[in-house]
C-alpha cells in the first residue's frame, strides 16, 4: 500500500510549486529587465512564451527528469542567445537540474547544465558580434567566474541532497530489514517453544494410551493410572502453551508464569516415570543460580533429549548428568538404546531446536551414537551470572 501511495505521489504533477515559481519568473524578469534596458533586449512576445516554457517543462520533472532538464536548458539557450535580460530564469535551470540528480540521473544533470554553460561561454565571448543585442561587447570574465561558481553550487548542492536521501533511504532499508529479523527470531522462538511444550506430553500421552489400550480389560487400575497421567501431561501441555501464547498476544507485558527451569527437574523425572522410563539424575559440582535464558534452555534441552529417548529408544533407562563448574553447565543425557526406528536419538525439529537453543547462548550440542551402544546428547553451556533483583 505504502509504495502504491509512493507512486501515485511521485505521478503527480506539482502545479502549486510550479505556478509559483513562473509567476516570481514573470514578475522578477520584469523588474530586471527595467535596469538592463541599455544593455539586453527588451522583454517581447517571444521572450515571455520562453519564460513560461521554462516553468511548464518543470510540471514534468517528477516523471520526466531527463527531458525537463535538457529541455529547460535548451530553452534558457534560446533565451540567452535572443539577448534578453539575465534574471530569475536561471532558477528554472537550477530546479530542474536539482530535481534531475535528486531522481539519480546525475549524468544526464552534468551534461544539461554543462553544454548551457559552454553555450554561454560561445555566446558571451564569440557569437556576441552576431546576436542580439546590436553592438554587445564580450562579457566581463568577471561575471563568468560567478556564473561557473553558481552552476557548482547548484550541482554540489543537488549531489547533497541526493547522498542525505540515499543514507535515509538505505537507513529505512535497515531498519525494515531488522524488524522482520526480529519477527523470524520471535516467530522460530515461539515455534521452539511449542514444539518442546507439545513434543514431551504428547509423548507421555502417546505411551500411555498405549497402556490404558492394552490393559483395559485386564487391568482396569493400571488402565486407569495411565489414564490419571494422560490427564496430568495434557492439563500441563495446555498451560505451556497457553503461557506461549500469552506472551505473544502480550509481549509488552511481564508473563503471568515463570519459565521453566532445572528446579523442575523432578516433575520431568516423574513425567518420564508415567511413560515407563526410569531416569537416574546425577549432579556434580556447586549448583549456580542461572540466568533465566540459560536455566530455560537447559531444561529444554533435557526435556527434548528425553523425550526422544522415549520416542525413539527401546531402552526404559535414561541418564542425566549435570555438571557445574565455574563459567561452564555440562548436560548429559544417556541411553541404552536399541534405537526402535531409523531416527535413532529423534530427528528434525528436535535436535534443531536443542542445537539452536544452545548457539544462542554460544554453546554447543553434541548428538549421536554411543560407541557401547545407545544414544547421547552433550550440551555444554556457559554460564552467565544470574541478575540481582
Amino acid at each position: 500500500m505504502r509504495a502504491f501511495l509512493d507512486r501515485h505521489d511521485s505521478a503527480r504533477l506539482p502545479w502549486l510549486s510550479t505556478v509559483a515559481l513562473a509567476v516570481f519568473v514573470m514578475v522578477g524578469t520584469g523588474f530586471a529587465a527595467e535596469g538592463q534596458q541599455d544593455t539586453r533586449e527588451p522583454l517581447d512576445v517571444f521572450a515571455r512564451v520562453l519564460l513560461l516554457a521554462g516553468p511548464a517543462l518543470l510540471l514534468l520533472r517528477k516523471r520526466y527528469p531527463v527531458v525537463t532538464v535538457f529541455g529547460v536548458c535548451a530553452i534558457a539557450f534560446v533565451y540567452f542567445a535572443a539577448g534578453y535580460p539575465y534574471g530569475p530564469v536561471f532558477l528554472t535551470i537550477a530546479v530542474a537540474c536539482f530535481a534531475a540528480i535528486v531522481a539519480g540521473h546525475r549524468r544526464a544533470a552534468w551534461w544539461a547544465i554543462g553544454l548551457l554553460w559552454a553555450g554561454h561561454l560561445l555566446i558571451a565571448h564569440r557569437l556576441y558580434r552576431y546576436l542580439p543585442p546590436g553592438g554587445d561587447d564580450a562579457a566581463p570574465w568577471g561575471q563568468e567566474v560567478f556564473i561557473t561558481a553558481w552552476v557548482i553550487a547548484i550541482v554540489a548542492a543537488s549531489e547533497l541532497v541526493r547522498v542525505r536521501r540515499e543514507v535515509w533511504a538505505r537507513e529505512r532499508a535497515e531498519r525494515a530489514a531488522a524488524e522482520r529479523r526480529r519477527a523470524d527470531e520471535e516467530r522460530l522462538r515461539i515455534a521452539r517453544e511449542l514444539h518442546d511444550v507439545l513434543a514431551h506430553s504428547i509423548s507421555v500421552i502417546n505411551v500411555q494410551a498405549g497402556v490404558g489400550l492394552a490393559l483395559l480389560d485386564s487391568d482396569p487400575e493400571q488402565a486407569r493410572s495411565a489414564l490419571t497421567t494422560i490427564k496430568a501431561a495434557s492439563k500441563e501441555a495446555l498451560g505451556g502453551v497457553r503461557q506461549v501464547l500469552g506472551a505473544l498476544r502480550a509481549p509488552g507485558d511481564a508473563p503471568r508464569a515463570t519459565a521453566p527451569g532445572l528446579d523442575r527437574l523432578p516433575e520431568l523425572v516423574e513425567q518420564a516415570a508415567g511413560a515407563g522410563l526410569t531416569v537416574h539424575v546425577e549432579r556434580v559440582g556447586e549448583p549456580a543460580a542461572l540466568a533465566p535464558g540459560t536455566d530455560l534452555a537447559a531444561f529444554r534441552i533435557v526435556q527434548e533429549a528425553l523425550t526422544n529417548v522415549v520416542r525413539h529408544s527401546g531402552s526404559r533407562t535414561a541418564r542425566v548428568r549435570i555438571a557445574h563448574s565455574p563459567g561452564r553447565l555440562v548436560l548429559q543425557v544417556d541411553d541404552e538404546g536399541p534405537a526402535t526406528g531409523s531416527d535413532a536419538g529423534g530427528s528434525g525439529n528436535g535436535l534443531i531446536g536443542m542445537r539452536e537453543r544452545a548457539g544462542a547462548l554460544g554453546g554447543t550440542i553434541e548428538a549421536g551414537p554411543r560407541p557401547d551402544g545407545g544414544f547421547r546428547v552433550l550440551a555444554d553451556l556457559p554460564v552467565q551470572p544470574k541478575e540481582s533483583p
